[in-house]
């Protein structure tokens, strides 16, 4: 029998008793409060409280933004920077910051990026008198804003503006001619980059493979509607806001 054995044991419980874990246990918490005020801190800082005003050049936006916030027109040129107000709902009395994203196509990118990630719904107004003569620049536009992952599940209003004027097209016509071009963009997008990299893996792809492009199959939400700024005939807008407020 190994009479030294229950002494080692007995040795080996006051060294570990002997050990100091406050030292560790501190660490620990240091880690663990470190990571919650992280992701607190992360979830605050993309908490989604814009409207997204976006569009090209002349659409109407900036006039669209001046009747929902002040309910009157004003006179309007093009952005060179964002307008911010607050848009109160008349029915729910909830408000929600409105940002007017610049139209040119030098700024529209960087300010859209600044504050994508707080959307809580995006307002594509378009020209519908000039949609036609500019419906690639305006595809081209929409499917980059569909294919960024930032906004992939924010939801998204095609206004077709300016339907006071006489050779303005109806939401169905727009909303026709958007997908059919859209199909073409996307075709030219990917070509662009296997013509890069035709290795990449990462590939910007939006809709349904094989079939041709429809906004029923993109992860957004899409409503279509029409507007006059001009007139302020606005009920669409208004509907559509009262489901996210």
């Amino acid at each position: 029998m190994d009479k030294t054995k229950p002494l080692k044991t007995a040795r080996a419980a006051v060294r570990l008793s002997d050990i100091n874990y406050t030292p560790i246990l501190i660490a620990l918490l240091v880690i663990i409060v470190t990571v919650i005020i992280y992701f607190l801190w992360k979830k605050k800082s993309f908490k989604k409280t814009d409207i997204l005003l976006v569009g090209l050049c002349e659409s109407g936006k900036t006039l669209l933004f001046s009747q929902l916030l002040e309910n009157g027109s004003r006179e309007t040129f093009t952005s060179i920077a964002e307008n911010l107000g607050n848009y109160k709902s008349k029915e729910t009395g909830k408000t929600v910051r409105v940002v007017d994203i610049p139209g040119h196509e030098r700024l529209r990118a960087r300010f859209f990026d600044q504050y994508k990630n707080f959307a809580k719904g995006i307002i594509f107004v378009i020209d519908s008198v000039t949609i036609q003569k500019d419906i690639r620049d305006v595809a081209d536009f929409l499917y980059t804003i569909l294919a960024d992952n930032s906004v992939s599940s924010t939801p998204i209003l095609i206004l077709c503006n300016k339907q006071d004027a006489t050779l303005a097209k109806g939401s169905q016509i727009v909303k026709n001619l958007l997908e059919k071009e859209i199909n073409l963009v996307r075709t030219t997008r990917q070509k662009q980059l296997e013509s890069v990299d035709n290795s990449s893996t990462e590939r910007i792809f939006i809709g349904a493979q094989a079939k041709d492009f429809e906004f029923s199959q993109v992860s957004q939400p899409i409503d279509v509607a029409e507007c006059s700024a001009q007139k302020s005939e606005l009920h669409g807008v208004d509907q559509w806001l009262k489901t996210l407020l």
